[in-house]
């Protein structure tokens, strides 16, 4: 057997890596603190590979040509921090309702505006679930260690593959720029999935129509002799706009359901030390690194006190909360905002159980010390 390759890598190296193993040939980015190192080794070793790297004029911009590039096949992605995050919205939305699969790297930073540009933050929480308008469901994902960020930016491209969906990766400054030893898996460890192809020439391709007991449909790529029009507009099976109520009302349930009945299947999560727990932390990325040193020495002090950690922050794991929720005394919640997963853990697990929050906006990571003192004081 061959020897693993090891390295020592940094975490926005690691979201390269990853979504290379996962076949991404094309980025599309503008650099912006502290997500640039994404965009520059992306720039070194895309072409390398017979990929695509193109420096964009803006985050709209780059938002836009990801799209474009996976229309015609290729997995894509881009990568911003908050400022950037913000211009992309709109070009979110047109991937979710034009059902274009790719990736959006967002590494946070104090906000708003152009905020703390070198500071760690998890501001962006709600941003990632409504920053588009309308009624849409989203898929966002945020690992907690250099290794994890590799194997969830493969899982992010998976994800936006098998579900026709943008998807989201969220870090922070922390995980963004800390450097771990990690493993590399082999090849043929890594699970690879692609989008679903049409069984039908193109003359009777309809790009939206989906079987009575599915609800993705097959992607054909612009260059393969498929023509079919793409649009923001709410568009029948053929793709062109429609003003029909029903129609309208169908797209926009099958786009939310693709997602919000498939949760147990994209919803994923850690649990350390619930086993005998009474009191929980929920804390996520870096803060969730602070939370298990926290629990550990609460732990020697004679604290039951466990962690749960999303992993899939959206959709959220309301059935794993709910659960905990119905068996402690307290749950507390732990990130680098003012509440705003808070506000959700309250809505699921508020009635069965004391719910507290701690969060910080001055740009320093929260402390294992600090957790401790708030979870002491009770």
């Amino acid at each position: 057997m061959a020897e693993k390759t090891v390295k020592l890598m940094q975490g926005n190296e690691a979201c390269v890596e990853g979504a290379i193993a996962a076949g991404m040939r094309f980025y599309a980015g503008y650099p912006i603190t502290p997500s640039t190192e994404i965009a520059e080794i992306s720039a070194e070793k895309l072409p390398r590979l017979g990929g695509r790297f193109i420096q964009m004029e803006d985050e709209i911009a780059s938002i836009s040509a990801i799209i474009g590039a996976s229309l015609a096949g290729r997995k894509s992605m881009t990568a911003t921090s908050g400022p950037g995050f913000s211009l992309k919205q709109e070009g979110i939305g047109y991937a979710v309702i034009s059902e274009v699969p790719c990736v959006i790297v967002n590494v946070q930073r104090g906000g708003p505006s152009t905020g703390l540009p070198t500071s760690p933050a998890q501001g962006d929480i709600m941003q990632a679930r409504w920053g588009t308008h309308g009624d849409h469901s989203i898929i966002a994902l945020y690992p907690s260690t250099v290794r994890e960020i590799y194997d969830t930016t493969i899982r992010a491209f998976n994800l936006a593959e098998k579900y026709r969906t943008p998807v989201i990766l969220l870090m922070d400054e922390v995980i963004g720029h800390m450097r771990e030893k990690i493993e590399i898996p082999d090849v043929d460890e890594i699970e690879i999935l692609n989008r679903k192809k049409p069984t039908v020439g193109p003359a009777e391709y309809l790009p939206y129509k989906v079987d009575e007991d599915e609800l993705v449909p097959p992607m054909a790529s612009f260059g393969e002799g498929y023509r079919y029009h793409v649009t923001g507009l709410i568009h029948n099976e053929t793709g062109f706009p429609t003003n029909n109520h029903k129609i309208a009302e169908e797209l926009i349930n099958r786009l939310v359901n693709k997602i919000e009945d498939n949760t147990d299947d994209i919803v994923e999560y850690e649990e350390y030390r619930l086993e005998d727990a009474d009191e929980v932390i929920i804390a996520y990325g870096a803060t969730a690194r602070s939370a298990k040193t926290a629990i550990d020495l609460l732990r020697k002090d004679g604290v039951k006190i466990g962690l749960f950690r999303p992993i899939t922050i959206w959709p959220m794991a309301e059935k794993q909360i709910e659960a905990i929720a119905k068996s402690v005394k307290r749950i507390t919640v732990v990130e680098m905002n003012m509440g705003q997963y808070f506000n959700e853990v309250d809505r699921i697990a508020g009635k069965y159980t004391h719910t507290s929050k701690y969060g910080r906006v001055h740009g320093e990571l929260i402390t294992p010390e600090e957790i401790i003192s708030f979870i002491k004081e009770g």
